[in-house]
């Protein structure tokens, strides 16, 4: 079925991004738009993310993360490590993570390369989430065919009984990832398609140059 979409029109003219506004740290910046993001309460979800990442197949997969802590040494995300996202990390650690905020016509795109973090930090961030998200984890062997929903309400009902009076463990295989930035590109939308667009790199000597203006 064919559908035109050629007259979809929308003038970006919220805000501008200026060089002589930007950050010398990428980080610093990135966390500027953040808070910007929250506090404009016009953002959902401001820490959601698109992870891409190289599957198995060679294919490129992206799918929307969240975002769960901002460190000097990157972004920290947590999943099953045995998902299909986990198993194409583990083979290969480059990434791309794009937060795209409509409603302040922004996008941020990072590139960086990916690691495992502790198993005590893991453990800390499982343990400080609801019941409910903690058997969720336990429940889902994510990635997995199941035979239908109620195979995991079930299940879930079950565990529910088990763990009634325990300690809910964090499984072996799921924890957190470390998304460490060696690009970050600022995008902010403007009138004509002339968008504002800066990209930091990370130097041979682990310092970031000075951000280039790319054409739009």
């Amino acid at each position: 079925m064919e559908k035109n979409l050629e007259n979809y029109r929308k003038s970006y003219d919220k805000s501008e991004l200026k060089e002589e506004n930007l950050s010398v740290n990428p980080l610093a910046f990135f966390q500027k738009w953040f808070n910007e993001a929250e506090e404009s309460q016009l953002v959902d979800e401001p820490n959601a993310m698109t992870l891409s990442t190289i599957g198995l197949d060679g294919f490129p997969k992206s799918r929307v993360v969240l975002l769960k802590k901002i460190k000097e040494e990157g972004f920290v995300f947590y999943t099953n490590y045995d998902s299909e996202k986990g198993k194409a990390l583990e083979k290969n650690a480059k990434v791309c993570l794009s937060f795209f905020w409509p409603a302040l016509e922004r996008q941020i795109i990072v590139k960086g390369e990916i690691e495992k973090i502790s198993e005590k930090e893991s453990e800390a961030y499982f343990n400080s989430r609801p019941e409910g998200s903690r058997l969720g984890a336990i429940v889902s062997n994510q990635s997995s065919p199941v035979p239908n929903r109620d195979y995991l309400e079930k299940k879930l009902t079950e565990l529910e009984k088990e763990y009634q009076d325990k300690t809910i463990k964090k499984p072996k295989n799921w924890g957190g990832y470390l998304v460490k930035p060696f690009s970050f590109e600022f995008w902010q939308g403007r009138p004509n398609r002339l968008h504002d667009r800066f990209v930091y790199k990370l130097s041979v000597n682990n310092t970031w140059e000075t951000p280039i203006r790319l054409a739009p």
